[in-house]
C-alpha cells in the first residue's frame, strides 16, 4: 500500500469538540436575545434538531442557508419561544461558535507532530463565519497547509464534487491521502467515493464499520500509524 503523504481533517467532532462549542454558543445567544435560561435538556433537544437538519443538508434535501435558520425556528417553536428571532439568532450563533475552542484529546499534539512531515488540510461543512473564526482562535489555521470550507467550495461533503475541488488544488495523489473524520454520513462516504482511505474517529471504540478502513479511538496514535514511528 502507498504511504500516506496527505491528511484531510474534519474539524467539528474530530479535531475540535463541537458539542462544547455548541453549548457555549447557544447559551451566549440565549442571554444576548433575552430568552432566559437554556437548560441541558433544551440543549439536547436542540442538538437533535440540528443533527437532523445537517443530515438533510448532506443528502441534498434542503438548502443550507434555509436549514440554518429553520433549525432554530423548529427548536424555538418546540420550546414555546418566539421563532421570529431565528435568523438574527443564527447569525450571532455563527460568530459565537468560533469563540469557544476545545480540542479533542490528542488533537493539537497530533496535528503539530505531523506538521512538515505530511500535508494536512481541513475539509469542513461548517459555515464560513464559524469555521474561519474557530480555526484562527484554535491556531489550526497556522498548523494546517490549507482549509476547504463547503461554502467556499460550493457543495457539501459527501458530494464527490467537494473532493474533486480539493484534489484540483492540492499536491497529493488520492492513493496517498486519508480522510479522518467522525461522520459516517459525510466524511466516510465522501472519502470512499473519492477513492481515498477513510479513518473513522470514534472515541467510543467498538467494531469497525464496513465503510471505513480503520477505526481511530485515540487521535494520539495517528502519527505512529502514518509515519511508522
Amino acid at each position: 500500500m502507498e504511504p500516506i503523504t496527505a491528511v484531510l481533517w474534519d474539524i467539528d467532532g474530530t479535531l475540535l469538540n463541537f458539542l462544547e462549542a455548541e453549548k457555549a454558543a447557544i447559551r451566549a445567544c440565549f442571554s444576548r436575545f433575552g430568552l432566559g435560561e437554556c437548560t441541558d435538556a433544551m440543549l439536547a433537544r436542540y442538538s437533535a434538531v440540528n443533527v437532523g437538519y445537517w443530515k438533510r443538508i448532506e443528502r441534498g434535501e434542503i438548502d443550507k442557508r434555509r436549514a440554518l435558520t429553520a433549525r432554530f425556528e423548529d427548536f424555538f417553536a418546540g420550546e414555546g419561544l418566539d421563532a421570529s428571532c431565528a435568523a438574527p439568532f443564527n447569525a450571532e450563533y455563527q460568530v459565537r461558535l468560533g469563540d469557544t475552542v476545545v480540542f479533542n484529546p490528542g488533537a493539537r499534539e497530533t496535528v503539530t507532530a505531523l506538521r512538515g512531515r505530511v500535508r494536512q488540510y481541513a475539509v469542513t461543512n461548517g459555515t464560513r463565519t464559524a469555521q474561519r473564526r474557530k480555526l484562527a482562535n484554535s491556531g489550526l489555521d497556522r498548523l494546517l497547509d490549507g482549509v476547504f470550507i463547503s461554502e467556499d467550495v460550493g457543495v457539501e461533503k459527501p458530494d464527490p464534487a467537494f473532493f474533486d475541488y480539493v484534489f484540483a488544488r492540492i499536491d497529493a495523489p488520492r492513493a496517498e491521502t486519508v480522510i479522518i473524520g467522525d461522520s459516517l454520513s459525510s466524511d466516510m462516504p465522501g472519502g470512499r467515493n473519492a477513492g481515498i482511505r477513510c479513518w473513522w474517529y470514534n472515541p467510543a471504540g467498538g467494531a469497525a464499520d464496513s465503510r471505513v478502513d480503520r477505526v481511530i479511538a485515540d487521535l494520539s496514535l495517528i502519527p505512529a500509524l502514518i509515519l511508522g514511528a
